[in-house]
């Protein structure tokens, strides 16, 4: 989700779901560690519960970037094992780390050792042609027993070489028997299955043999979707834990919480409209008139205007 989940986009996203856990994209340690530490990451307290996702491969560089994560306030470090992109090989992390699991659990442990927050870590079930369960079983086994108690699943092999990001998110198939088995496999290690999921029907059926499901194209191309999750999947959760359930929402709610923010962002920050409004364009995804909404929203020769006008125009007011 690089250039897609920041902090504007995590902030439209939690006035939609309260307790879906948000993750950053990702940002990689030399990022943090040779650049600008705030802009990476600063995030609003509304967007909390959620996690930084770190991409990288040596263990005291990890171990100093869990600190940071620990110390801006976040409520998890991810490290990423999953991305298939070129970038990401050339640094030798992401879907490459696949096959040094020893690598993995060392940096793993150097975060472990450093944060009282959870480390978890997201991957593929496989690299390249490697068609084996076992491989992902083994890679699971040995980073655990670094600490790790969370993985997260996408339920495709990443090709690294032949396939473009974009096609190691479709072509490689859908294999969820094996995220399935790491489950029975690891029955304590919580297994969280990602990957083509688009439905809270869908959802819900994985959740008979996994701990979580994560969402990540869908939910950001359709994120109404989101606005039932915490009544479907969290209302015995909020009620256990005296929580109340947030307050029903509309989209039109919504899109006026957001004018609202951009108005908040642009004086304190100088922050233009179409920045923020890019991320909630797929609000009224699928509804009469959802295309002149979006065009309005998406026409940068309006950013002159104050959102609020801009928000009329797309309701044609």
């Amino acid at each position: 989700m690089l250039d897609w989940t920041d902090h504007h986009c995590r902030y439209f996203h939690r006035l939609l779901t309260q307790r879906a856990l948000l993750y950053t994209e990702m940002v990689t340690t030399g990022a943090l560690i040779h650049g600008d530490v705030a802009r990476h990451l600063a995030f609003n307290p509304e967007e909390h519960p959620v996690a930084l996702q770190l991409g990288g491969s040596e263990p005291a560089d990890l171990a100093h970037c869990a600190r940071l994560a620990r110390q801006w306030g976040y409520d998890e470090v991810n490290l990423n094992c999953g991305c298939p992109s070129e970038r990401v090989q050339r640094g030798a992390f992401g879907a490459y780390l696949m096959n040094e699991p020893g690598l993995v659990a060392d940096g793993i442990k150097a975060m472990v050792d450093v944060v009282d927050i959870p480390v978890t870590v997201k991957h593929r079930i496989g690299i390249d042609q490697v068609d084996s369960y076992d491989f992902v079983r083994d890679f699971v086994g040995e980073v655990s027993r670094a600490g790790c108690k969370t993985f997260i699943v996408h339920a495709r092999n990443a090709w690294l070489k032949g396939l473009s990001p974009k096609d190691n998110r479709d072509i490689p198939p859908l294999r969820y028997e094996r995220v399935y088995q790491l489950k029975r496999d690891f029955p304590d290690l919580v297994i969280v299955l990602n990957g083509g999921v688009t439905t809270s029907e869908q959802i819900q059926q994985h959740l008979t043999q996994v701990d979580g499901v994560m969402l990540g194209r869908e939910a950001y191309h359709n994120p109404w979707c989101l606005s039932e999750w915490d009544a479907r999947f969290f209302a015995t959760d909020a009620a256990s834990t005296e929580l109340q359930l947030p307050k029903t929402v509309t989209r039109e709610s919504i899109e006026a919480d957001m004018v609202a923010y951009m108005q908040q962002e642009q004086a304190i920050h100088g922050t233009p409209w179409p920045s923020i409004a890019r991320h909630m364009l797929g609000l009224r995804h699928g509804l009469p008139g959802a295309r002149h909404w979006r065009r309005v929203w998406s026409d940068h020769s309006l950013k002159a205007l104050p959102p609020a006008q801009v928000m009329a125009l797309a309701r044609g007011q």
